[in-house]
């Protein structure tokens, strides 16, 4: 399991994953990027949706990560749909692979994340909701605002 560190600034949230997806294990993994990719996405010009990882011949993939092209990068950016090599030990890939070959598994990438100077990828080790999961889920979230709600309200009259 990976746990962030206090001294973490995230970039970007993949809010969609935790809304179609049911999230059993979360994984942290280093990302390879180029120059002008980095500074775009110091730019904060990066979004995870839609986004899956995949496992190839032993090594971990994120594709589908949109990363926009660096405005002032001119010939040196890259195309901003490419997949990405992920960063991992070798048995913590063969895992994922393992546990992605299950029925109904998928790997997808939650958060994208500063971790000191390098950029970090949390991964989630994932099953489809069902529509009703979804339904379900959506309805537990509202009475549980509607609890906090009327808690912050009753505090304020006391």
């Amino acid at each position: 399991m990976a746990e962030k560190k206090t001294g973490t600034r995230v970039i970007a949230k993949n809010k969609k994953a935790y809304h179609d997806y049911f999230v059993d294990e979360t994984y942290e993994a280093g990302i390879s990027l180029f120059g002008t990719e980095v500074k775009s996405i110091r730019a904060g010009a990066v979004n995870l949706k839609d986004s899956y990882c995949s496992v190839e011949k032993g090594e971990l993939y994120a594709v589908g990560i949109h990363i926009s092209p660096y405005e002032k990068g001119n010939i040196f950016n890259r195309e901003p749909l490419r997949d990405r090599k992920l960063l991992m030990h070798k048995r913590e890939i063969l895992k994922l692979g393992g546990l992605v070959a299950q029925k109904g598994y998928t790997l997808v990438p939650l958060s994208l994340y500063f971790s000191g100077k390098n950029v970090k990828l949390e991964l989630g080790v994932c099953r489809g909701k069902k529509l009703y999961d979804k339904r379900d889920s959506l309805a537990e979230k509202q009475v549980n605002r509607e609890m906090d709600r009327r808690l912050r309200d009753q505090s304020k009259y006391e």
